[in-house]
């Protein structure tokens, strides 16, 4: 972590409690999740209780305390996808990456997660990818769905 980048970003948000959730995104954004170092040094610039900053950081699940991969991959398993074959999905991508849900790929490329819905049930099931709906997803497409982001990251 560099402390100039965290002021950078604290000082953008003009320095106020009230734009934590802000703060929170942009070092996340910055660092693909929220190291703990960080967030004790927000703590200290806007001289808020280290334990407000980690009730917001754990609250909203967009956040993340421990390392994400490159790629992020998020299976819906509501209702909708659920009864077209969501599960089998999740497995599928399971047996793909090595990893279970929450995990990170060892090689740091991939983060598997879950979600109760997306609001596109319409085309469901869906995955994302790195913010990207694949809709209508079948376990046969996993394995090409993850070739094309490990391709990616190759080149």
């Amino acid at each position: 972590m560099n402390r100039a980048e965290i002021e950078e970003i604290v000082k953008k948000s003009g320095a106020q409690k009230s734009a934590m959730i802000s703060i929170l995104q942009d070092v996340q954004d910055k660092y693909n999740y929220l190291p703990e170092e960080a967030l004790k040094y927000i703590s200290q610039l806007l001289n808020v209780p280290i334990i407000d900053i980690y009730c917001l950081a754990t609250f909203y699940k967009s956040f993340s305390l421990t390392p994400r991969g490159k790629h992020l991959v998020n299976v819906c398993l509501g209702t909708a996808c659920h009864v077209r074959g969501a599960p089998r999905i999740l497995e599928e991508m399971k047996r793909n990456l090595g990893i279970d849900e929450g995990e990170t790929t060892e090689d740091g490329e991939f983060t598997l997660e879950t979600v109760n819905c997306l609001g596109a049930c319409a085309i469901g099931p869906i995955v994302v990818v790195d913010d990207v709906y694949h809709g209508q997803m079948t376990i046969h497409k996993v394995s090409l769905l993850l070739k094309k982001f490990q391709k990616s990251a190759a080149h």
